[in-house]
Formats: structure tokens, sequence, C-alpha cells
């Protein structure tokens, strides 16, 4: 028996992160594909934890060989998902989570179509745009053009098996927990 692949996917600033973080804090064993990145690692940043942070020459080597299951760029970036480790982990018969873009979530539902996508929404368009403004983090130019990017985003949400608003990351993260443990639900 394999284990099943769960996607979790939505715009910039709609907390992906941070309900990860709450599942992650509830349930210790979930299993979290961690990404590559060309981007600088931010502050408090580990390389392997949060991000296996990469060079553009590097990242452009793993795509040509066929290493990562998902990729895209975008904010002047590269990102992907090492194919290896979640192929073992579902080999193994345990679950894994992503935490990708909706152009990676395209990638992995054409190349796994037995994933289960989840779609992370922000109660309003406006509170998505006060989270990625009060994270005083990028300029106002870069959180532009995450908006613009998030507008895109949102109207993807017909295309995932479940849309979950995070209006509360507990509840949001209870709820990706029930979708991982019974994943029968969906079918």
């Amino acid at each position: 028996m394999t284990g099943r692949l769960t996607v979790l996917a939505g715009p910039s600033g709609v907390g992906k992160g941070s309900v990860i973080a709450e599942v992650r804090r509830l349930h210790p064993e979930t299993w979290l594909s961690v990404s590559v990145t060309t981007r600088e690692p931010r502050e408090g940043e580990t390389d392997g934890v949060e991000y296996h942070f990469v060079d553009q020459a590097e990242f452009d080597r793993m795509v040509a060989d066929g290493e990562l299951l998902e990729h895209d760029a975008h904010m002047s970036a590269s990102y992907g998902t090492p194919r290896v480790p979640v192929e073992a982990q579902l080999a193994a018969g345990g679950s894994a989570l992503l935490e990708i873009d909706i152009e990676g979530a395209r990638q992995v539902r054409s190349s796994m179509p037995d994933s289960q996508l989840v779609f992370l929404a922000p109660p309003s368009f406006e509170e998505l745009a006060r989270r990625l403004t009060g994270r005083g983090t990028e300029s106002a130019d870069r959180v532009r053009e995450r908006l613009d990017r998030a507008r895109i985003e949102m109207a993807a949400e017909d295309e995932f098996d479940v849309v979950l608003v995070n209006d509360d990351v507990e509840r949001a993260a209870h709820a990706l927990v029930a979708l991982m443990t019974t994943p029968t639900a969906l079918e």
C-alpha cells in the first residue's frame, strides 16, 4: 500500500506557512516536503529546513535531470519540489504534504492524478492585501506584484478538490489534517 499526496496551494500571503506550522505543531509526525529555491534565505531560515537553497545553475540542472516533481519561477526566483523524497515517502506507505504555488499544483495533478489538491483561500481579497502589507518584509512594489499574482491565482480555486478558507489558522489546520487522514471523503 502506498500513501497519498496532499498539495496545499494558494496565493502568497494567504497563510499557507502558518497553517502548515499549526499542522506540524498539532501533528509533528506530518511529513512535509522541503522545496528547493534560488532565492536568498530570509533571516532565521536554515538550509534544508525551510528550503534547500541552491543557485540558478544547480536548479536548472535539477530540472533538466528530471529531479523535480514540479517547478516554477516567480518573484525573481525559482522554486521546485524534489521528486525522490516525495516518492520514497509515498512508496513507504506514508502520507506526504506539499506547500506549493498554483502552477506547481497543476504540474503535480498532471503527473500524479491521485493527489489531493487543497486550495487555501483568504476570507477576502482585502484581508489578503492587509496580510501582505502587514508583513513589513517587502517593498510596496513587491507587495503590489504579489497582489496582482494573487488575483490570477484566486481564479484557479475551481481546479482544486477542496477549498479551505483561512479565516482561523487553527480551524484551517484541523480541516487540513482531517483531509489528509480521511482522503476517501473526497472520492
